[in-house]
Parts: structure tokens; sequence; C-alpha cells
């Protein structure tokens, strides 16, 4: 294994571990609500990657963005689907919904090929057609065995995915793709903060009883301060890893963090896994089997042998 390579794996278990790990940071937050964790992630992000633009003298694209409407307007999606994402991953957590939110993540990779197909007319070969049934039919046994549909996940896995899909036709690097969403975030962030404010009485898992940072001790204020410094450090791992490794490698890499989620939901905070939940996980298990080994099977086959079949 070249250095290269080897750095940049070790980048991608580092990233995608970090992300698996965010249960037990957002749990330690706890009675923080929601929206005010929300509101901190976003402000503290913006204040961190702004620095690091700022240290490294990265700021000529400032100039052109101002002038691309169309990638402002990209951004501004992107911004509102990654926001949305990170407040319904909040409140999972707070509402002991870990596992749902591992099978958001699970099922995202299924959605981001539905997408293909539904928004770039995309046509998908044997094996993806058999995956994405799976996923859709491990939906379809939760819900039903279930009694509830699990809307986490839906949510969770459609934002990330249209999160992802918009990020790959943004013409910005990680951090300044980051430093743009944020800014624009900012202001909804500390509308969030005043409402948090007045609504002490609202859901708990939402408003937290009020305003937490400064007003429950050091450590819950340190922790919200993290946050930013929490969510640049996967990403700027993941940057590296995505210039150093092949993109079947990254791919496969991914599900290490539902993985960690599952497993944290499972046997640290002890959440149920009735027999129908099981067997939607292993539906949804048998389909990524299927994506990943279709996936390694194109990459590795001759550059004249990738034809899309039906």
């Amino acid at each position: 294994m070249s250095s290269e390579l080897r750095a940049g794996t070790l980048a991608g278990v580092a990233a995608y571990a970090l992300w698996g790990s965010f249960p037990l940071y957002f749990r330690a937050l706890e009675p923080t609500g929601a929206l005010e964790v929300l509101a901190h992630r976003i402000l503290w992000s913006l204040v961190v990657v702004g620095l690091v633009l700022v240290v490294r003298r990265r700021h000529r694209w400032l100039a052109a963005l101002r002038r691309d409407r169309a990638v402002l307007a990209q951004l501004a999606l992107a911004a509102v689907l990654i926001a949305l994402n990170w407040l319904v991953y909040v409140w999972a957590v707070a509402a002991d919904r870990v596992v749902d939110a591992a099978l958001g993540y699970f099922v995202n990779p299924l959605v981001t090929v539905a997408l293909g197909v539904v928004v770039l007319g995309e046509r998908l070969r044997r094996m993806q057609w058999v995956a994405v049934a799976l996923g859709a039919a491990s939906v379809l046994v939760i819900t039903v065995g279930y009694g509830r549909v699990p809307w986490v996940s839906f949510v969770l896995a459609g934002s990330f995915a249209g999160y992802g899909f918009l990020k790959r036709r943004i013409p910005l690097r990680a951090l300044e793709s980051l430093a743009a969403e944020t800014a624009l975030l900012a202001p909804v962030a500390a509308v969030l903060l005043v409402l948090v404010a007045r609504r002490p009485d609202g859901p708990a898992e939402l408003f937290g009883g009020g305003i937490r940072f400064g007003n429950d001790g050091w450590g819950t204020t340190a922790l919200l301060a993290t946050t930013g410094v929490v969510t640049a450090t996967p990403l700027t791992l993941f940057a590296v890893a995505a210039r150093r490794i092949p993109l079947s490698l990254l791919g496969l890499l991914q599900y290490l963090t539902p993985a960690c989620q599952f497993l944290i939901g499972v046997l640290v905070f002890r959440e149920d896994m009735p027999p129908e939940r099981l067997a939607g996980f292993l539906l949804v298990w048998l389909a990524l089997a299927l994506l990943s080994a279709d996936a390694l099977r194109t990459y590795r086959a001759p550059a004249s042998a990738r034809v899309t079949t039906s």
C-alpha cells in the first residue's frame, strides 16, 4: 500500500468513525434542545471554517461566488437540506431514535442511486435494481411490522442524498462550501436562539427548557462551543480521503458511520430491536452488499466493458 493510499484510508476511517460516534456527543449535550444545538453548530462551524480559510488565505472564491447566482441558489438549497438533516439527527438522538437514524444512513446510498434514475435519467444495472428493490422491501417490512413509518430514516436519507447530489454540482471545495452554507444559515441560527429563549415551555427535545449555553454549567457550554470543530474535523478528514483513495473504497468506508450508530443505539442506549426491525435491517444490509459488489465489479472492469445494462 502506497503512503498516499494509506494516509487516505486512515483519514477516511477516522472521518466516518467520528461521524459514527456523534450519538455519544449529542447525548452528552442533553438537556440542550435540538434547535439550540443546531444554532450553535451553524454559528461555531462558520467561526471555525472562517478562521481556517483566513489563515490559509483562501478568499478569492468569494468574489466569484457573489457574481454567480446559480451557484448561490444551489448553496442555499444545500444549506436548507443539511440544516434539516442536522436538526432531525440531533432530535433523533434526544428522542431515543438512534437506530432509526442509522437506518437512514444505511438507506442513503440506495436513495442516491434512485436520485440518479429520477433526476439524471441514469439506467441501472440488474444488481442495482435488485438492491433498490430490497431497500424498498426493508422499509415496508419495518413499517408494517413496527407499526409506524420510519420518517426519521426517510428524512435523514432524503436530505443527505439531496445534499450530496447538490454538492457534486457546486464548484467549491469542502471548507469553502461549508463556510458559504453556514454563512447563509447564520441569520436562521440567530432567530432559533431567540425562539428558544422565548419558548422555555416548548417541547423539551426541541427547546430544552430555554437557552443552555452559559446557563447550564461549563461542561455543556464547552461542548456547545466545540460543535464547530466537531463538524469541521471529519469533513476535513473526508476531503483528505477523497483526494487519495478510489471512490469504490470511499463508498465502502461510508458504511462505518451507520454501523457505529447502530451499535451505539443497540448496545449503549439499549434501544429496542424487535424481530421485524432486525429483519428490515438484514434486508438493507443485503441490498448494500449487492450494491457494493456491483460497484467493485464495475470499478475493476476494463473501461471498454463498463457498459450500463438494463
